[in-house]
């Protein structure tokens, strides 16, 4: 059980919360919800340990093991894949070579009636009492059943981390955390740089296997998956839920809406009596009263109401010119690196205004079908894009090509154009840039929030096919909806691809399945797809 007590965080003059008070307790499974910067991630590092609060305090038992995972990782470069995962296993083999050290010296040493010796004695018997509690495991089986779970494959084991991108390195942190069985796991945005066959790898984890667990994620799927609680932080306070995501929404709307009343209640009262005040201020035989009523006032505490995500900001693409019937046709097309073949013989045909998702596991060539429709590689087989198409491109490297010379503002400012110009500091807010983060440089931002900045870029251009590779990562779940809104309302031809099943569910009417070196049409939603199947998720149809 660990305690969260009274703890208050302050930036100067500025308060980010004060007066928390939690409990985890062994199997909570809780989510910490609420807009971005109202301080999610600055409480779970507090209660990680690494950041400490202006006041209050965390109790955790000692032999407690608390494990975090940052958004944003160094990873060292000296080793394997799966001799780095061992290191989750460090404290026991550190422990069984500190027994063997002892024992060895004991055998040697003839000082028997020596404090030394005895004081060696106990420190072999306190350890050995420790080793053999723990349950007998088979570290490499072990280390390879998670490395396999988190998407990696066999041959991938033995390679350097040097070799792998970011989000793979993600993927081995993560790996050692869920393999030193902690007591509390922290997750700050795991599912980022995971596929759908390794988030719901891990939602079974977290789900079957894990104690404790406490999680900031804007994958609405995933954290009502695997949570049962939802902790909120808003307004420099927080509100405890004992409920699943899903059912925490309905009870948050509750509790605004009688917010809501009760502040306009208070303020109609409040208005009578100053009403009252200034009309009897002058009165002799009133003066008990309005002074009565001014004391009041003074002493009334003025009923808040939390705040309202802004989703009812509607953004629309700017209209673009119509383009041929098929902007994209695939005949025959294959693709392989050397020996490697990623798919072959493809056909894919879509068609004006369709809206299509690509899906499969990582490795299976949706990111490469991407790259030949746009002319990034060679491939063999025939593609050609449709007359008048003119194709807004989200790569998943897209904010390393923003010019870093420029501030936010400038940014947007250069590409909107007619209305959407009066509207340029709503959609920054909404893709929570806001006050003076607008005059900040690029050069200075989070990898997040230039993925960010990007994409409001691509909203206000007039584009008629858009193709978007993961475009939601670093999106919370307020502006995913702004973004899937207006993709819904967008006439021109949408390209997905996506792990976020709730991001694809209402917007993707046709799927194309990647698997096996082979491109399979479908031509329903992802519902659709999935119960055609007789499949309850994505994970089994990657299998």
């Amino acid at each position: 059980m660990i305690t969260v007590n009274d703890i208050a965080v302050n930036f100067g003059a500025t308060t980010l919360f004060s007066g928390v008070s939690f409990v985890i307790n062994e199997n909570d499974k809780i989510a910490l919800m609420g807009k971005n910067g109202a301080g999610k991630s600055t409480l779970l590092k507090i209660v990680a340990g690494i950041n400490k609060p202006s006041s209050g305090n965390i109790y955790a038992p000692k032999e407690a093991v608390i494990a975090y995972l940052p958004q944003h990782l160094l990873t060292e470069d000296n080793c394997t894949v799966r001799e780095e995962v061992s290191k989750a296993f460090h404290e026991f083999l550190s422990m069984k070579n500190e027994i063997d050290d002892i024992n060895e010296q004991l055998t040697v040493r003839t000082d028997y009636e020596s404090d030394d010796y005895m004081k060696l004695i106990e420190r072999v018997s306190e350890l050995s009492e420790k080793f053999y509690s723990i349950e007998e495991v088979n570290y490499d089986s072990e280390v390879e059943k998670v490395l396999k779970g988190m998407g990696f494959l066999q041959e991938d084991l033995d390679r350097s981390t040097s070799e792998f991108s970011g989000g793979w390195r993600m993927r081995i942190e993560l790996a050692k955390i869920l393999l030193r069985k902690p007591d509390l796991i922290l997750l700050d945005e795991p599912t980022n740089h995971l596929d759908i066959e390794s988030i719901q790898w891990l939602e079974e984890f977290l789900k079957n296997q894990a104690k404790a667990v406490m999680v900031i994620s804007h994958d609405r799927a995933f954290v009502d998956n695997i949570t049962n609680r939802t902790i909120e932080v808003t307004m420099g306070r927080i509100y405890d839920y004992k409920a699943k995501y899903s059912d925490y929404l309905i009870l948050r709307q509750e509790r605004r809406e009688q917010q809501q009343k009760h502040y306009e209640e208070q303020q109609k009262m409040i208005a009578e009596n100053r009403d009252f005040i200034e009309r009897f201020k002058g009165t002799y035989s009133k003066t008990l009263q309005v002074q009565s009523r001014v004391k009041m006032l003074e002493k009334l505490d003025i009923i808040q109401v939390d705040e309202v995500d802004s989703s009812a900001l509607k953004l629309k693409f700017p209209p673009a010119q119509r383009t041929g019937q098929y902007p994209v046709t695939v005949e025959s097309l294959s693709k392989k690196y050397g020996d490697y073949v990623v798919f072959k013989d493809a056909d894919m045909v879509i068609e004006r205004g369709q809206k299509v998702a690509l899906v499969g596991k990582n490795g299976e060539g949706k990111s490469t079908m991407i790259k030949a429709m746009m002319g990034e590689i060679d491939f063999d087989g025939k593609l050609e894009i449709g007359h008048n198409a003119k194709i807004g491109y989200f790569a998943q490297n897209q904010a390393s090509l923003l010019d870093e010379d420029l501030t936010i503002f400038e940014t947007v400012d250069r590409i909107a154009e007619g209305d959407v110009r009066t509207q340029i500091k709503n959609i920054l807010g909404a893709f929570m840039f806001k006050g003076d983060d607008i005059d900040k440089k690029v050069r200075v931002l989070s990898g997040g929030e230039k993925t960010r900045l990007a994409m409001v870029k691509l909203l206000l251009e007039p584009y008629n096919v858009l193709i978007l590779d993961e475009p939601t990562n670093h999106l919370d779940m307020k502006t995913k909806d702004i973004i899937k809104d207006a993709l819904k309302d967008f006439e021109g031809t949408v390209i997905l691809v996506s792990h976020d099943r709730d991001f694809l569910d209402g917007l993707a009417e046709k799927v194309f399945e990647f698997g096996n070196k082979r491109v399979r049409e479908h031509f329903e939603d992802i519902k659709g797809f999935l119960a055609n199947k007789k499949m309850e998720s994505l994970k089994e149809i990657e299998k």
